[in-house]
């Protein structure tokens, strides 16, 4: 019998991934980490269709600490969302990812924000969990996936990235598009995620 972070939908879904980090190891800079580990996805079940560019973002949330390197990707699988998340801790634990501190540095963080248009664990819960206060999101976690991921609508660093390749994505719940979302944003928000040329 399959476990549930085995099970596969019958047909292929597309799931968001945010990535990002902020410490080198001797693995590279957050700029060459983030990359590798895109390249990783298709490896397990993860077939890359789009891929943002990389940005430079301040460091959330505290700005003292080393900026990071976000970007955004695609992917089309049939993996449950269990499973993709299974597989993206895999790759985080491959580059050293300790999870230590709630929201503090990070060798490499990969984030599923969302799977085409699923709500997890269900309307209520997400929005229980967008809704937390402030103090609370630092504290407590769910200890089961929330989809789409209930700060996704907050996060310049997450929309700019996601933006360049999903901006008409339309957020379940919210019933805004990815690019809705981000013009409502501060202007100073959207400034702070600078592309890195190249990318």
């Amino acid at each position: 019998m399959l476990s549930v972070n085995e099970t596969t939908y019958s047909t292929a879904q597309t799931a968001y991934v945010a990535l990002g980090g902020n410490v080198t190891t001797s693995e590279g800079t957050p700029e060459i980490l983030v990359k590798e580990a895109i390249s990783r996805l298709s490896g397990v079940g993860l077939r890359v269709v789009a891929q943002s560019r990389l940005y430079r973002t301040p460091s959330y949330p505290d700005p003292s600490e080393p900026e990071f390197v976000n970007a955004c990707v695609a992917v089309v699988t049939t993996l449950t969302p269990e499973g993709v998340l299974e597989r993206l801790h895999g790759i985080e634990a491959e580059f050293g990812r300790e999870r230590l501190v709630r929201w503090g540095r990070r060798s490499l963080d990969l984030d599923l924000l969302a799977m085409d248009r699923l709500v997890l664990p269900d309307r209520a819960g997400f929005l229980r969990w967008r809704d937390l206060p402030p103090a609370d999101q630092t504290r407590l976690a769910p200890d089961r996936l929330i989809l789409p991921h209930p700060r996704l609508q907050d996060r310049a660093f997450v929309l700019v990235p996601l933006a360049d390749i999903a901006a008409d994505w339309v957020h379940p719940v919210l019933g805004q598009s990815v690019a809705a979302l981000l013009a409502n944003l501060p202007a100073a928000d959207r400034a702070s995620v600078r592309p890195i040329p190249g990318t």
